[in-house]
């Protein structure tokens, strides 16, 4: 592997693009007309343009990533986050075109992809999992008779999607058959799928995961755990790792059943294994994702390792050989987003007058943004990552503090001041902060 193709855009991809020079990689890089002007394009060998603004024109386009891959010879192409990164169909035509997709194989997405059927490999190791449905629900007659069988609230998901989209919770039968269609609708539109499934929903859980490693020789490693639970319409803006004030028992659970269900899966590549906890501490397997996660830097803050280097070496071939990875301190990550969350998140767009962004010991800073970036309508607003990283989680909320009272992002509505409040926050310093912290201090 001497040529990889990235197929995605914004922080991610000078994420990638770093690493792969540090290793000695060719790079091409794909863009949509309304990011021509983006500077990470100039640090690439070769920058192509896909198509225009819109996402299924461009880097939803299979067609128009695969036959660039060709054009320019890539030996790999890494898919990021998002858009195609966990799509079976693109990692199928990836393999058909002798190409290495830099994640899972086409036939693990589709098992994976397909939450359903993760939660049933789940089940049967033994894993406790959220009752729902097995399988699609094909129709709102189906859904309205498991509801009243699981009981409501329930919420309903995208079969095949991620990230917080294609999501809805209904609380009673109105809600859930004015809610049916449009979920239906909108994971269609982000993942070019529209089946969805439903299950019980678990009102304010706190998120947590783990992040995995699995080469192709059978050998799984746990980098650590995190947790997620301050989210916005079910999106995380907050993360931290480790995972604060939780049984050591409990952690010892969540990193065996991990590797239970990779090892049981065949999984390979980069992975996180997703979990809910209830009021009561009672823990439930949500979802595998097999791509790269958005939160990954506070993970690599704690343990000293690069998983978009690992990620790549694991899909070149490379063996394992490390035993185990020691956590040290304690690190926060902020998803500074271009949204106006007194206007229900809202996205804002405009182009940024002034850039103040932190620095000092313990931090970095992932983004794509530079003074005169014109922030489009047209994908995810999100614009800078601050990653906060001390001896101890206190210190590291002190210095996220202070690093997001240095930024400055003019000509925007970003979303700065409510992850002040957030990080300040009486239940969230205490470590006891859940899903609906975020709604609660908004009014919403």
């Amino acid at each position: 592997m001497r040529r990889i193709l990235i197929a995605n855009r914004g922080e991610v991809v000078l994420r990638i693009l770093r690493t792969a020079r540090e290793l000695g990689l060719e790079t091409i890089v794909v863009y949509s007309e309304a990011d021509r002007d983006m500077e990470y394009l100039g640090l690439a060998d070769e920058a192509v343009k896909i198509g225009p603004e819109q996402a299924s024109k461009s880097y939803l386009n299979m067609d128009a990533i695969i036959s660039a891959a060709l054009t320019w010879k890539a030996h790999a192409v890494h898919p990021g986050y998002g858009f195609l990164s966990e799509n079976p169909q693109f990692a199928s035509l990836c393999e058909e075109q002798g190409i290495q997709f830099i994640g899972p194989s086409s036939a693990t997405l589709r098992t994976i992809g397909n939450k359903s059927r993760t939660k049933e490999v789940a089940r049967s190791l033994g894993i406790p999992t959220i009752p729902g449905s097995q399988g699609m629900v094909g129709d709102i007659g189906h859904g309205l008779a498991l509801a009243r069988e699981l009981g409501y609230p329930v919420i309903l998901k995208s079969l095949y999607g991620g990230g917080g989209r294609g999501m809805k919770v209904a609380s009673n039968e109105e809600q859930l058959k004015s809610q049916f269609a449009g979920v239906s609708s909108e994971a269609s539109a982000a993942f070019g799928r529209s089946e969805i499934y439903i299950e019980h929903y678990i009102s304010s859980p706190r998120h947590l995961e783990v992040q995995v490693l699995a080469d192709n020789h059978g050998n799984i490693r746990v980098y650590g755990d995190r947790e997620c639970s301050i989210q916005r319409r079910h999106q995380k803006i907050i993360e931290e790792a480790p995972i604060h004030n939780i049984d050591e028992g409990l952690r010892k659970n969540l990193w065996e059943w991990s590797v239970q269900i990779v090892r049981a899966i065949g999984f390979t590549g980069i992975g996180t294994v997703e979990f809910l906890m209830d009021k009561q501490e009672r823990v439930y397997f949500l979802e595998i994702n097999g791509r790269l996660q958005v939160e990954h830097p506070v993970t690599e803050v704690v343990t000293g390792k690069d998983l978009v280097r690992d990620q790549i070496m694991v899909a070149a071939g490379a063996v394992l050989d490390w035993e185990h990875v020691k956590q040290e301190g304690h690190a926060v990550e902020c998803r500074v987003n271009a949204e106006n969350p007194s206007k229900n998140f809202m996205p804002t767009t405009g182009t940024v007058t002034r850039l103040r962004l932190p620095g000092g010991p313990g931090t970095r800073i992932d983004t794509h943004l530079f003074q005169g970036c014109v922030v489009t309508p047209f994908y995810d607003p999100l614009l800078v990552k601050l990653v906060a990283h001390d001896t101890d989680r206190k210190g590291a909320l002190k210095r996220m503090t202070r690093m997001i009272d240095e930024t400055v992002i003019e000509g925007i509505t970003t979303n700065l001041p409510l992850l002040r409040k957030l990080i300040t926050h009486e239940q969230f310093q205490e470590g006891n902060g859940d899903t609906s912290l975020v709604h609660r201090v908004v009014g919403r």
